[in-house]
Parts: structure tokens; sequence; C-alpha cells
């Protein structure tokens, strides 16, 4: 058999791997909490489950190696059944083990320990498995390289590591950008697990002919003909070098996504540019690899040592605000492609070389190096999350990380290798390593960060993200890693006082999801009753001061309580009934994850926390371009669908609309009687921003404008309702494309 054919199977493998990943991931955090503990674990065990199967993959090949010859190749096409099985079996054990959740009830608080352990153990279980069969795929398939005639098999690895690192590339664009928008979550891991299925068939198939392994295969003696250790690093050095590069890119990667997220938009196609960039730029250098390889020796690589850690640092100036800001998200995406794309195509160029270099062809050893490098992209995304940026920033962060990479590229250059090594050249790879330290300490003291902007700030940093409060023009701002969250706006007092004012009763429970400056919840509190506020991430709720002087007696009071957790989950885990939800996720409308708390399920679950009359309150911005209005409809429709009474009122300004749900019929109440029934604290709050209103003007700005809920949701017929497995609001590139639905 060609060797093509397995450069197509990985093409293939890698193509359908990412997609897996991409829902995997979010269909735990829908079921589990969109907190970064949860995401944590979902990518470790992935990472984990690649690294073990690696592992064993290699041992497996060892043992094939003197058996049938069609063995490995057989035994590769086994694995993949087995991955296109997850795609049908994933999603449904993912379910399964929240329903076990969801039956422990009291028994497994939701703030707890425990439900970490629980659900992080269950998702451990579903998802492990699988992973281990994508990890060994590697090592079998070398072991049935091994039986083809080849100059190359001693560099098998990174033949195949080309392939599947192209097909992870179209895996992140075509799904991002396509599937997910048209089919949803669920037909596009079908369409993945039919992929691998047809893949596994077409390798059993052709494992039947002679002609798809040499009968004669080279003896054990021929396969390890080449010496490891080319590369002028021990067995040991060339390990440790593969996991400190695992660990720095992947812990890079977190901060990078930090940095990016304010020039790519708060979008997830924010993520998929980083992703796609940094998968392309590996790819770049892995082919540039193949190429060099075939005329020049492993240790001849002291050049890219040298400038390693100099382009671990270019990131700094493509992100400084000196450089030219357009709202463009091309723009944002050569900004993303300058700034991580060198680094990434070095790494790309380094991994494989190193690999091959230990494993000269050997599977095993390919599998034992490869999951070293697994092992150490475990360990990045946590030390990063939960240590570097929370302690040091994206600056010093970054700066930390590219100090192990400088510290490789020293020895590398500076070892002595006269025999091997033209003067000239090794001279050059020293001169080119000291100017890159010097390089490298002027963009870290030279450049700014985004929010240097901002002459006047509060910032601080947790495990979720980088958070700004800020004074620009008299006005004060919320960012979140570098996005603007909300402002200070009466249209987030109506968030509280328009449901409660419309309450047939004397509200005694409430419950705010998302505490953005936190004046929601202050109006809410106005009232005098127990209210409820939840927030995701840990360092917005400490900047409730910077916003409000009263911010430490309104905290104070025993009225008040304030959680950190997914508001979704928190609902989740509670047995709280509530006379008002109010909810006004982040903006824009297309955050990633937002359509978590716009969608049908989230609704329902909503509903089994209202009292009976209760009412919930959603607030839904206006930032979609007019001549798409799919998203308004998506989310006009999963509301409707969910309460049988809603009621719509545009929000001062037009900048969104006030949605009103329950179970029983709104009351029709005129401004006046409205704000009669407010106590007197609450209508100093309406009134506290516009001077010279009445709280029944402010209220009367509102009625007046009133709209039909059955007209919102029939502007663009064809599309359907927001639900958790078609995100419509956060998926936009292909209508925007080729023209909104009709």
């Amino acid at each position: 058999m060609n060797r093509r054919w397995y450069f197509a199977f990985f093409l293939v493998s890698g193509f359908c791997s990412l997609v897996y990943e991409v829902v995997w991931l979010r269909l735990a955090m829908a079921k589990f909490g969109v907190t970064t503990p949860l995401v944590s674990i979902v990518l470790s065990t992935f990472m984990a489950g690649l690294a073990i199967g690696s592992m064993a993959g290699g041992a497996i090949a060892r043992r094939l190696s003197s058996r049938s010859p069609a063995g490995p190749l057989r035994l590769y096409g086994i694995v993949e059944l087995l991955i296109g099985l997850s795609g049908l079996l994933v999603p449904r054990m993912i379910q399964f083990g929240y329903e076990l959740t969801q039956k422990a009830g009291g028994r497994l608080a939701w703030d707890s320990s425990s439900y970490y352990v629980i659900s992080g153990g269950w998702i451990v279980v579903s998802l492990l498995p699988w992973c281990m069969a994508m990890g060994a795929t590697f090592p079998l398939a070398m072991a049935a390289i091994q039986r083809i005639p080849s100059r190359e098999r001693n560099r098998s690895f990174s033949y195949l590591y080309l392939a599947n690192v192209l097909g992870a590339i179209l895996g992140t664009l075509i799904s991002a950008l396509v599937l997910i928008e048209l089919w949803g979550f669920q037909a596009t891991l079908q369409l993945a697990s039919t992929l691998n299925i047809l893949l596994a068939t077409t390798v059993f198939a052709l494992s039947l002919t002679p002609a798809s392994y040499n009968q004669e295969a080279a003896s054990r003696q021929e396969i390890t003909a080449s010496r490891p250790g080319r590369a002028g690093f021990s067995p040991r050095g060339t390990l440790a070098l593969l996991f400190l590069t695992g660990l720095c890119t992947m812990a890079m990667e977190v901060v990078w996504i930090r940095q990016f997220a304010v020039y790519l938009g708060n979008v997830v196609y924010a993520f998929a540019v980083i992703l796609a960039v940094y998968l392309a730029a590996t790819w770049l250098g892995s082919f540039i690899y193949r190429q060099w390889v075939r005329t020049h020796q492993a240790h001849e690589s002291a050049g890219a040592w040298a400038i390693l850690g100099l382009l671990a640092l270019l990131p700094f100036p493509f992100t400084d605000p000196a450089l030219p800001v357009q709202t463009s998200f091309l723009w944002g995406a050569f900004r993303t492609a300058a700034g991580i794309g060198p680094f990434s195509a070095v790494l790309g160029f380094l991994t494989p070389l190193l690999v091959d270099d230990f494993s000269g062809g050997q599977p095993g050893r390919a599998g034992q190096a490869y999951a070293v490098n697994i092992v150490g992209g475990i360990a990045g995304p946590l030390l990063s999350g939960f240590l570097i940026l929370p302690w040091f920033g994206e600056r010093w962060g970054l700066a930390a990380l590219s100090m192990p990479l400088f510290s490789v590229g020293l020895p590398a250059v500076a070892r002595k290798q006269a025999d091997r090594q033209s003067l000239p050249s090794e001279f050059g790879s020293k001169s080119i390593f000291a100017l890159g330290l010097l390089l490298g300490a002027l963009l870290v003291f030279m450049t700014k960060d985004y929010e240097a902007s901002y002459t006047e700030k509060v910032e601080l940093r947790d495990y979720m993200a980088t958070v700004v409060a800020a004074k620009r023009n008299g006005s004060k701002f919320l960012l979140v890693n570098g996005n603007g969250m909300t402002a200070l706006t009466p249209i987030t007092k109506y968030m509280a006082h328009l449901p409660l004012a419309f309450l047939d009763r004397p509200p005694r429970k409430g419950l705010v999801i998302c505490f953005g400056m936190g004046t929601t919840f202050r109006s809410m509190l106005s009232w005098g009753f127990d209210t409820t506020v939840v927030e995701l991430v840990p360092s917005v709720p400490k900047l409730f001061s910077y916003f409000h002087q009263d911010a430490a007696e309104v905290t104070k009071s025993p009225l008040a309580h304030i959680v950190i957790d997914d508001g979704r989950r928190y609902l989740e885990r509670s047995a709280d009934l509530y006379d008002v939800i109010s909810m006004d996720p982040p903006p824009p409308l297309w955050t990633p994850t937002t359509s978590l708390l716009y969608s049908r399920e989230f609704y329902a679950l909503v509903k089994k926390h209202l009292q009976p009359g209760g009412i919930f309150q959603a607030w839904q911005a206006i930032i979609d371009p007019g001549w798409d209005l799919s998203m308004q409809t998506a989310f006009a429709k999963a509301i409707r669908d969910s309460f049988p009474y809603v009621r719509v009122f545009p929000s001062l300004g037009g900048w969104g609309f006030h949605m009103l749900a329950s179970d029983r019929p709104i009351p029709a109440w005129d401004a006046s009687y409205l704000a009669s029934r407010m106590p007197a604290r609450a209508v100093a709050d309406l009134v506290e921003w516009t001077p010279g209103h009445t709280a029944a003007e402010m209220l009367q700005a509102i009625l007046q404008t009133e709209q039909q809920i059955s007209r919102l949701a029939s502007i663009r017929p064809a599309v359907g309702p927001i639900q958790d497995d078609r995100p419509i609001n956060e998926y936009f590139f292909w209508r925007r494309m080729t023209g909104p639905y009709p």
C-alpha cells in the first residue's frame, strides 16, 4: 500500500479529532457548567488520553513487530473504528452522567468540591477511552508503515504529523465557519463519526490485499538502524525538551486568547482564528522540516533554538495599542497571524524533528516521545490559567514562559560541534541568540498592553479573566479580557424594576444572573427583599465599589448574596424558587456560550425556579446589523415557545428589548400605577441618573413602545429558536457570507 494512503487517513483523522474536541467541550459545558475548572477537566482529559494512548500504542506496536505483517494495519483500523463510535456514544454518556447528578439532588450541593469530583470523574469516564484511541493512532500507523519499503521510514512520525495537523486545521475552520451553523453540534458530530467509520472500513479493506504491506518486512535491525540522538541532545534531554515545548506552547495559547480577543472580538471565531493560525503555522513548520531534513542533519537546528525565545514574545508588538487599531476582523486576524505564527512555525519544525530523532522510526519510541510532549501540553494550560495569569497577567506571564525557551537556546548554540558544524555557522547561531535576547528585552519593556490606553483604571486578574474597571472621557467602563461588558446606564436598572413593578404580590426572593457593574443587583435590593446574584468571573464583583459609592453598604446587607458560579449550573444545582429572575448576559449577543442562557433548554430550567406567577426578565441587545435579524428572531422564538405569556418593551435608546415572561398573564397596568407600587428606595434608585424625571415618566418611556412577541418571532420564518444544539446567535459566518435566512 502506498504511503499516501496514510497521509489521507491522518488528514481525515485530524479533521475528526478537532470536531470531537470542540463539540465534546460544548456538550460538557451545557450540562456541567461554563467554568474554568470544568473546561480544564475536559481539555486535560482529552490531552491525557492522547498521552496514555500514545504510550500504550507504542508498547503494542513493539509486540506486533515480529508478528503478522497485516497486524498493525488492522489494529489501526480497529482504533479508528472505536474513535468513530465515540461520536455516537459520548453525547449519550454525558447526558447519562448529567442525569445522575440531577438525581443526587441535595446530596450533591452545587458549590461543593464533591460536585467537581463526581462531574469531573464522569467526564473522564466518558472521554478518556476514546482519547486514548486517538493517541494510539500514531505509533500503530508507524508500525504499519514499517512494512512499506521506503527511505523515509525513520521519519514516519513527521509524515503523519504533517497530515494530522493539516486535518486539524480543516476541522477547526470548516466546523466553526460552516457545519455547526448549518447543522448544529449533534449533526456535525455524526458527520465526523461517519468519516471515522468510513476510514476504518477502508483500512480493513486494504489490509486484505497482499500489496498493502511488504510480506518480507524489514528486520528490527533495519528498522532501528537510524541511531537516535543525532540532534546533539541525550535521550533524556530530548524528552525534557518535548515536555518543555509542549508546556510552554499550550500555556502561551491561554495567554494568546486573552491578548488577541480584544482585536478579534468576543466571538467563537476569535478562538477559531487563534487555533487555526497556530495549526497552520505548525503545519508550515513541519512541512519545511520535511524538506530541510533531506539535505541537513538534525544537529544543524541550532539556529531554530536560538530564535525561539524571541519569537515567543512577538505578541507584544502586535497587541500594542500603538499599532493602528481597526475594527475589521481581518485586521485582527492579521495581528494574530503576525504575533503567533512565526513562533508556532518554528515549534512545528522542532517538534517532529525531536520525535523523529528520538525514535529513529521506532513506533514505540515515537509513542513515548509524543506522549511526553502531550503531558507538557496538559500541564501548560493549568499552569497558565491558575498560576501565571492570576499572578503575573498577560505581559509578565508571557515573558516568564519565554524564559525557559531562551535557556534552552543558550546551550543549543553554545555547544561545541566543530566536527559537524562550521565556525561561521556556529558563530552565527550565537550572534542570533544574543541579538534575540536583546530584542526580547526591548519588546517586554518598550511595548504596552491594550489596557494601557486607559489612564485611570483598576485591574484585577483571576483564573477566569483579566478584569479592568476604567474611566475615559468621564464615562466608566467594565472590560473583561479587553471586551467592554457594560456601562452605567438606566437600562440595567429597568432589568430589576420593570419585572418587580409588574409582579402581582410583594416579592420575597429574587435572582440576578450576571453581575456586571452590579447595577441590577443593587436596584433589586432597593425593593428590600432577599436577592442573590450569580457571576462567573470572580474579580467582577470586587470592582463593585468602583462603579457605586454605596457598594460596601449594599454588600453588607443580610439580604444580599453574591455567588461565583456559572448561572445555568447554579440553577441546575439549586432547589430555590424565586419571584423574579433577571438575566443580562454579557454583550454582544454572539458572545461565546451565551446561547446557553438564551436557549429553550435554559428557559425550561428557569420555569422550574419561578414561583407561580413569577416573572423572568431577559434582555436582548440589538447589535446585529439590520439586514440579518436571524438572531433576534431565534431569541424571540425561544422565549415565546417556553412561556405562555410574554411582554416585550424596547429599552431606552433602542439598544435592546426587555422581555418579561411568566406562566400567568402579566397585568396591563399603566405607568402611574406601577410607580405607585414601588417602595421609596426603589423610586429613588430608578431616577438616580435622570434628574428631573419621575418614576412614572421613566416607566412610561418604556411602556409606550411595547412590541408584540409574535411580530419579533416572525421576522425570519426559516429561523428556528435558539437551542443548545443550534446556537444561532454564536455562529453566523455562513449567512453573513451568503445573505440572511428568508
